[in-house]
């Protein structure tokens, strides 16, 4: 399995400039690679293969007194750059076609030295290495001092650099691990409901409280962009006054990912199964509700509950976004109508009183064994659940079709 080990690295005021010009020459590479193909699309010219347009805008433009330049970086740094963008091509075709699966994909566009992320990719090819002093050798930038947090598990297959909108730099290993990290096995499962108010409410009872970062950070927020809305544009104020909005939201940004690591590796350690709901994030960051469904980061936790639960060997399922599970009783399966956020418990006529999010994380852990097939191959036969909107209905010829479709309004 491929995984990426991200590193802090510390170039010099030397090696800072030479990954500016690799950082440069990589951007117009892209940017002339990308006219190109506009220019013959416009023209109604066929589609620039990708080997015609690498001799166009690296072998042959280097030959040119107006990119010249282009020699004083590493080529495997331009040919990259234009792999980025016939891969952006792909995805885009790709997505217009129907072969690409989830929203639509817009076509490429053009990359700006203003942009607050600058990163290069170094691949085998360039003969970047680690050395025993601890150090990371890039062609023509040098070796460059790194922070090792934890050792590489194997080799690595390419090399990132990366400079944020803070002014740090990192290092992104691409590692293949063929180690087995498979945990040992446990007869728990869990369901877990997302929120707002609790970020996690699981199965069992037990309700994770939202850590808030970005709102913890709102009051130095307010003043820092303050005094940034003041400073005149293009000034060296201003850039120094962005650089120190940038530095408050990184801070943010690691304090979120490195709790959301701690809490998905706990919940992939001590469950053998682990569902949650396929929520539409980009549709409730739509609402008055946006600011706080941005900064709970429910889809990069659900991305580390998945790509964890296949490395450590633990089962993972979403269930449809569909399934009424707020609005279902969990012991008996009745279903009792869409309620509103206010109301946090309710009381079945069956006589079960239900806690609003438990009762979700329970009927998640239940749709969940339901989608999700044994050790044996046999499905796990849940309690009683009425239907999601896609597959109830009436299906004329089919004996026992149900009368009407049953509907279903998830809720936080």
């Amino acid at each position: 399995m491929q995984l990426r080990y991200n590193y802090r690295v510390y170039p010099t005021p030397g090696q800072q400039e030479a990954l500016a010009r690799a950082f440069g020459c990589a951007r117009v590479v892209f940017n002339d690679g990308l006219r190109i193909r506009q220019q013959a699309r416009d023209e109604g010219l066929p589609y620039v293969s990708d080997g015609d347009l690498s001799k166009r805008v690296i072998t042959g433009a280097k030959k040119t007194p107006e990119r010249q330049w282009l020699g004083e970086v590493s080529a495997v740094v331009l040919q990259q750059a234009l792999a980025d963008l016939n891969t952006a091509y792909r995805n885009f075709f790709s997505s217009l076609t129907g072969e690409r699966k989830g929203p639509k994909v817009a076509p490429p566009r053009l990359r700006s030295r203003k942009d607050n992320r600058q990163a290069i990719r170094f691949t085998r090819n360039s003969r970047f290495a680690v050395l025993d002093n601890g150090r990371l050798r890039l062609p023509k930038i040098g070796d460059v001092p790194v922070t090792w947090s934890r050792r590489l598990p194997s080799e690595p297959s390419s090399v990132t650099i990366i400079k944020d909108a803070a002014g740090r730099y990192f290092a992104s290993f691409v590692v293949t691990s063929t180690e087995d990290e498979t945990l040992p096995a446990t007869n728990a499962e869990v369901g877990i409901d997302l929120g707002l108010t609790h970020f996690a409410v699981l199965s069992n009872g037990k309700k994770i409280a939202a850590p808030k970062f970005l709102r913890r950070a709102a009051r130095k927020l307010r003043r820092l962009q303050q005094d940034l809305s003041r400073k005149q544009r293009g000034s060296s104020n201003r850039k120094k006054a962005v650089v120190k909005v940038a530095k408050v939201h990184a801070r943010v940004a690691d304090t979120r990912r490195d709790w959301q690591h701690r809490l998905s590796t706990r919940i992939i350690r001590d469950n053998q199964a682990v569902y949650v709901e396929d929520l539409c994030v980009t549709g409730l960051a739509r609402t008055r509700l946006a600011k706080s469904v941005h900064d709970a980061g429910w889809a990069s936790f659900v991305e580390m509950l998945e790509y964890k639960a296949a490395r450590y060997g633990r089962t993972f399922g979403r269930i449809g976004r569909f399934a009424p599970t707020s609005q279902a009783c969990s012991r008996c399966g009745r279903l009792d109508g869409p309620k509103p956020l206010s109301v946090r418990s309710w009381t079945c006529p069956c006589g079960a009183v239900h806690d609003r999010d438990v009762n979700a994380a329970i009927n998640v852990l239940t749709q969940g064994r339901w989608d999700n097939s044994n050790a044996c191959g046999a499905q796990v036969r849940p309690a009683p659940l009425p239907a999601p909107r896609r597959e109830a209905g009436i299906h004329p010829g089919v004996a026992g079709s149900p009368a009407r479709s049953a509907e279903g309004i998830s809720a936080l």
